[in-house]
């Protein structure tokens, strides 16, 4: 694998940052809604984000 740079890292520590933002966003938002549809549709949302999130952890080098 290649050395990532200063700001290589920086960047996906900031992308890793808001895709956990974002997963915790749509999570609460999922639990709050009344419509079932939509609050299902909010946790696939969640999900997504969940899982580039430990993509991206995964291509730092932390274990899951």
């Amino acid at each position: 694998m290649n050395l990532l740079t200063e700001r290589d890292l920086a960047l996906l520590s900031r992308l890793l940052r808001a895709e956990e933002l974002a997963c915790k966003k749509a999570n609460v938002y999922a639990n709050t809604l009344t419509d079932q549809a939509l609050a299902e549709e909010l946790g696939a949302v969640s999900r997504a984000h969940a899982g580039r999130f430990s993509a991206l952890f995964t291509m730092l080098g932390g274990k899951e």
